[in-house]
């Protein structure tokens, strides 16, 4: 007489692998991006933050624009909002000062945030509204057909411009430190542990913090500059990447030709925010109309 194995069943659950430990925060099938694009590490990055706060879907919101990371809300179960282009920062706001206890995070591209929505970024760090902001920068417009963008690299083949870019392209972090952000950081998108760290720094600043998050896009800009797939994309960026631990973020070199790339914390100054300020107003307001 032979035995044969227990083949697993519906019925016995105990015997498939536990669920995902993001499945409270996550449409896990909601995935879309590539293969091997770190988008997804950065929402996996995010929503480990939520987790070790334990925060609850009434705690939280997560805003995204247009573009490749503008369907990152798509992947998330609690209130998350995917606006219109360029327009992700300013419903933010709305949200943080509708509701000041909310934790509010804008995760949109380099495209929908400094392109058409660059006004709404340096006046949000003017104010220092008390949004967390993470720019996953892919140095081109992804989704539409991989056109130039304010971080393409000078030299650079996109569908715009075939004989390489002239434009200088925007330093964001150190175009968030000048225009008043309070907490500034740049990580590589596989670096998650480091990534994660500041997230959650992120979250304690009283004030407008910014993460850029470096994600190459290998299907359009890796592709039209000859850099290969996803794997060879990540060899070549980690290659670049210089961790420094006090640096200025005007000179925080972000330079794909000289082979340079200064990632850390640039900011990190506690000042008073916006809805502090509001409140102080509304304080002033209602002491005058007593009178």
């Amino acid at each position: 007489m032979t035995t044969t194995e227990k083949i697993p069943t519906p019925e016995s659950s105990e015997d498939f692998p536990e669920e995902h430990p993001l499945h409270q925060w996550l449409n896990l099938h909601r995935f879309i991006f590539c293969p091997g694009c770190l988008i997804g590490s950065a929402i996996t990055s995010i929503t480990s933050c939520f987790r070790e706060r334990g925060l609850t879907a009434k705690e939280y919101a997560v805003v995204s624009g247009i573009g490749c990371t503008g369907r990152s809300s798509g992947c998330f179960k609690a209130p998350a909002f995917h606006t219109t282009h360029g327009r992700a920062i300013p419903f933010a706001t709305g949200l943080k000062l509708a509701n000041p206890d909310l934790e509010v995070v804008v995760l949109s591209g380099d495209g929908d945030l400094f392109a058409i929505g660059g006004n709404h970024f340096i006046h949000a760090c003017r104010r220092n509204v008390e949004v967390t902001v993470l720019c996953i920068n892919n140095n081109v417009y992804g989704m539409t057909g991989g056109q130039v963008a304010p971080t393409t690299q000078i030299g650079d083949f996109t569908a715009t411009t075939p004989y390489g870019n002239i434009d200088p392209p925007f330093n964001l972090v150190s175009l968030a430190a000048a225009a008043g952000a309070s907490y500034v950081a740049r990580w590589p998108g596989y670096d998650t542990l480091r990534l994660r760290k500041s997230i959650l720094k992120a979250f304690d600043n009283p004030g407008f913090s910014f993460i850029e998050v470096l994600a190459p896009c290998f299907t359009q800009y890796g592709r039209k500059n000859k850099l290969g797939d996803a794997v060879t994309m990540l060899e070549w960026l980690k290659k670049q990447v210089r961790v420094k631990t006090s640096c200025p973020p005007h000179e925080a070199t972000f330079d794909f030709k000289q082979g340079i790339i200064i990632c850390g914390e640039f900011v990190h100054a506690e000042r008073e925010g916006f809805t502090q300020k509001i409140d102080r107003v509304i304080d002033i307001a209602q002491s005058k109309t007593k009178k």
